[in-house]
C-alpha cells in the first residue's frame, strides 16, 4: 500500500488546526534537557512579568493582586492551549486604557463580565477561523494606534511619577492635562526621586547588562529604599492594602441582561484589541524562532484563557510581545516555559506576598513610563510619515483617534481609510490598451514553431478594435475601464477583449462588462472576450454574459477570424 501524502494544497483537518503546541511539542519527545531550558526561560519571564502585571493592573484601575492573578492564570492557559510554541500571555498594556474606561463607566464587575464576553467571543472568532483575516489590518493602523496608547499609558502614569495629590482624575487627555497642571504644587520630590531613579536604573542595565531582570532590580531596589529610609510615598500596601498570598476562589461576577447589553461595546473592542496583539505577538516569536504559529488555536486559547481570567477576578489577557521575545531569548523549548512562568508567579504569591506591600507605586509608574517608550515604533512612525501622503494620512489619524477619541473608533477608521486606500492603488494598476495591432509575439528567426504569419489586413480594418485589460479588474477599476469600452464600442461593428492577464474579476467588473455588452447589442457591435480562466467565465455566465450577448473565443487570432468572417 502506497504511503499517503498530503499536498500542500490539502486542507488541514480540524484535529490538525487546534491541537495546542503543547501536545505538538510533546509528540516530538520531550526530556529532562527540554524541561530545564524551559524552566530557565520560565524563570526569567516570571522576573520580568512580576513588577510589569502589578504595573498594568494599576494603571488599568484593577490591584496590583488582579494583574498576577491574571498572569497566572490567562498565562498558564494561554501556554498550554495556544497554537504558538513560545507566547506568553498575560495583562499587556495596550489594554490600560481600555480596561480604565471600562473600569470607570461599568465598575469592577463590568470589567469582569467584559472579560469573560470578550473570551467567549475569541473562542467563537478562532473556531470560525477568522484569525488568518487578523492580518489584513494595515501596518499604519498598527503602528499609529499602538503610538496612541503609549501617550496614553504615559499621561495616565504623570500622577504617580510626581507624586501628586488630585483629587478625582478624569480619564481624557484633554481634560486631565488641566487637572494635572492645577496639582503641581503638591509635587512630591521623593517620589520623582524614586520613578526617575527607577528609568534610569532599567535604561542603563538594558545597555550594559542587557540580560539581568533590569525591570525587576530597579523596583527592588526602590522597595528596599522606601522600607528603610521610610519615604514619604504612596506604595502598594498604604494604597492597596498589599497583596493576598492566596488564590481567590472561582465566581461569576453578578450580571443581568441590560448589564451584558452595556458592556458588550467593551468586549468587542478587547476581543479587537486581543485578537490583533496576540497574533502579532505571535508572529513575533516566529520571525525569532523559523517557526509557524497556529492562528485560530491561539485565538481559541486567548478565549478559554480571558473567561478563566474574569472567573478569577482578573482583568483582559493577550498574548504580550515583550514577555514572548523574553521567552525565546531566554532559551525557551516549547509551551512548557509560559506554564512554568505561570507557576513561578503562583509561588511568589504563596511565599512573597507581603514584600509587595514595599513597593512604591512612583517606581511603577516608572516601569511604565519605559514600557510607553518601547512601544513606540519610532522608526516606523517617522518613515511612514515619509512614505506617502496615504500613508501617512492613515497613520495620523489612527493616532489622534486613539488619544483624543477612542480605541475602536481609532481601529475602525484606519482600517477604512487604509482599505480606500489599497482600493485606490489597485484601481491605478489595473489598465486597459489597445493590442498591439494583431500583431504575434515576436521571436527568433530560429524559433519558427508556433508563429502565426503577419496580416496587414486585419490592422487597417476600422471595424474591429481588440483591448486588453491587464490587473485585477474589480469595482475599484470598473467605473474607468467600462467608460472607455463604452466609447469604443460606438465607432467600431466589433470589440474584441482580452483577459489573458486578468487574475480576478468581481462582481462590479461582471455586471459593468453586461451594461456594455447589452448596449453594443442594441447598436449592433459584436463582442467577444478571450482568453478568460474558468472562474471568469464562470462569473460571468452567472451575469449573463454569454452567447448570444457575447461570444467567447481562446485566442485573439481566433476571435479576429470568427468576427471578420460575422461581419464580413
Amino acid at each position: 500500500m502506497k504511503p499517503s501524502i498530503r499536498t500542500a494544497t490539502s486542507n488541514p483537518s480540524f484535529v490538525a488546526l487546534f491541537t495546542p503546541k503543547l501536545i505538538t511539542v510533546l509528540r516530538e519527545g520531550y526530556g529532562l534537557s527540554q524541561f530545564r531550558s524551559d524552566a530557565i526561560a520560565g524563570l526569567t519571564v516570571a522576573i520580568v512579568a512580576l513588577p510589569l502585571s502589578m504595573a498594568i493592573a494599576i494603571a488599568s484601575g484593577a490591584t496590583p493582586a488582579q494583574g498576577l492573578y491574571t498572569a497566572i492564570i490567562g498565562g498558564f492557559l494561554v501556554s498550554a492551549l495556544g497554537g504558538s510554541r513560545f507566547q506568553v500571555g498575560g495583562p499587556a498594556g495596550a489594554f490600560i486604557v481600555l480596561v480604565a474606561t471600562t473600569v470607570q463607566l461599568h465598575g469592577m464587575d463590568g470589567l469582569l463580565l467584559a472579560t469573560i464576553l470578550s473570551g467567549v467571543m475569541l473562542m467563537a472568532v478562532g473556531l470560525l477561523r477568522f484569525g488568518t483575516y487578523i492580518k489584513f489590518i494595515p501596518y499604519p493602523v498598527t503602528v499609529g494606534f499602538t503610538a496612541g496608547i503609549a501617550v496614553i499609558i504615559f499621561a495616565s502614569q504623570i500622577k504617580e511619577l510626581l507624586g501628586l495629590t488630585l483629587g478625582d482624575e478624569p480619564g481624557p487627555l484633554l481634560e486631565k492635562l488641566p487637572v494635572i497642571w492645577a496639582g503641581l504644587p503638591s509635587v512630591n520630590a521623593a517620589a520623582i526621586a524614586l520613578s526617575a531613579a527607577t528609568i534610569v536604573v532599567i535604561t542603563g542595565l538594558k545597555r550594559a547588562r542587557p540580560h539581568w531582570p533590569g525591570m525587576l532590580i530597579a523596583v527592588s531596589a526602590a522597595a528596599a529604599a522606601t522600607a528603610f529610609s521610610h519615604l514619604p510615598v504612596s506604595t502598594i500596601g498604604t494604597a492597596f492594602g498589599g497583596i493576598p498570598s492566596t488564590l481567590p476562589l472561582p465566581s461569576l461576577p453578578a450580571f443581568t441582561l441590560a448589564k451584558i447589553q452595556a458592556v458588550l461595546p467593551s468586549a468587542v473592542a478587547f476581543t479587537l484589541l486581543g485578537s490583533i496583539e496576540s497574533l502579532l505577538s505571535a508572529v513575533v516569536a516566529d520571525g525569532m524562532t523559523g517557526r509557524r504559529h497556529r492562528s485560530n488555536c491561539e485565538l481559541v486559547a486567548q478565549g478559554v484563557a480571558n473567561v478563566a481570567s474574569g472567573i478569577f477576578g482578573g482583568i483582559c489577557v493577550t498574548g504580550t510581545i515583550a514577555r514572548t521575545a523574553t521567552n525565546v531569548r531566554a532559551g525557551a523549548h516549547g509551551p512548557v516555559a509560559g506554564m512554568l512562568h505561570a507557576v513561578f508567579l503562583l509561588l511568589f504569591v504563596l511565599v512573597a506576598a507581603p514584600l509587595a506591600s514595599y513597593i512604591p507605586l512612583a517606581s511603577l509608574a516608572g516601569v511604565l513610563a519605559v514600557v510607553a517608550w518601547n512601544m513606540i515604533e519610532k522608526h516606523a512612525f517617522a518613515t511612514l510619515l515619509r512614505a506617502s501622503r496615504g500613508d501617512a494620512a492613515v497613520l495620523l489619524a489612527t493616532f489622534l483617534l486613539t488619544i483624543f477619541r477612542d480605541l475602536t473608533e481609532a481601529i475602525v477608521v484606519g482600517f477604512a481609510l487604509g482599505s480606500v486606500l489599497f482600493i485606490h492603488r489597485m484601481s491605478k494598476t489595473t489598465v486597459i490598451a489597445t493590442h498591439g495591432a494583431f500583431v504575434a509575439e515576436d521571436r527568433a528567426d530560429d524559433a519558427n514553431d508556433g508563429r502565426s504569419p503577419y496580416d496587414e489586413t486585419a490592422a487597417m480594418d476600422p471595424d474591429v478594435v481588440v483591448y486588453r485589460i491587464s490587473g485585477a479588474f474589480f469595482f475599484g477599476a470598473a467605473a474607468s475601464i467600462g467608460s472607455v469600452l463604452d466609447r469604443i464600442a460606438d465607432t467600431h461593428r466589433a470589440l474584441i477583449i482580452d483577459f489573458k492577464a486578468v487574475p480576478f474579476l468581481d462582481s462590479t467588473a461582471a455586471n459593468t462588462l453586461e451594461g456594455l455588452a447589452r448596449k453594443a447589442a442594441r447598436r449592433g457591435v459584436k463582442v467577444v472576450l478571450t482568453g478568460t480562466s474558468h472562474e471568469i467565465r464562470k462569473e460571468l455566465f452567472l451575469h449573463g454574459i454569454k452567447p448570444p450577448l457575447a461570444s467567447y473565443e481562446p485566442s485573439i487570432d481566433k476571435a479576429v477570424t470568427t468576427v471578420r468572417r460575422v461581419i464580413g
